[in-house]
């Protein structure tokens, strides 16, 4: 997911590391006209990332939702949930910056 210029990381949640699978995580971005868009993808252990789900939500308090059905699928499949994950993001000109998001 991309941030473009004014667009703000609303949050991102990541499973613990799954043997044999990678990590599953959710990243959402609130956009300019005030909406958020997430994306629900799996971060492979050969490094790339397959988008599993993507969407938008009119508010912040929707999120609860996306996180519940996709916890559910997780703990019932894996034994593990998302949680509050920490973040590793670089802008164009190069600048990286880290940091939790929620």
């Amino acid at each position: 997911m991309n941030l473009e210029k004014g667009e703000k990381g609303a949050g991102l949640w990541a499973t613990p590391q799954i043997p044999d699978i990678g990590i599953y995580k959710l990243a959402v971005k609130k956009r300019l006209d005030g909406k958020f868009e997430w994306v629900h993808f799996q971060h492979r252990l050969d490094g790339t990332r397959k988008v599993l789900l993507r969407g938008e939500i009119e508010s912040k308090d929707r999120l609860s939702a996306v996180l519940e059905v996709t916890n559910s699928t997780l703990l019932r499949i894996y034994g593990v949930i998302m949680q509050v994950a920490d973040f590793s993001a670089s802008t164009t000109d190069g600048k990286k910056f880290d940091g939790p998001v929620q």
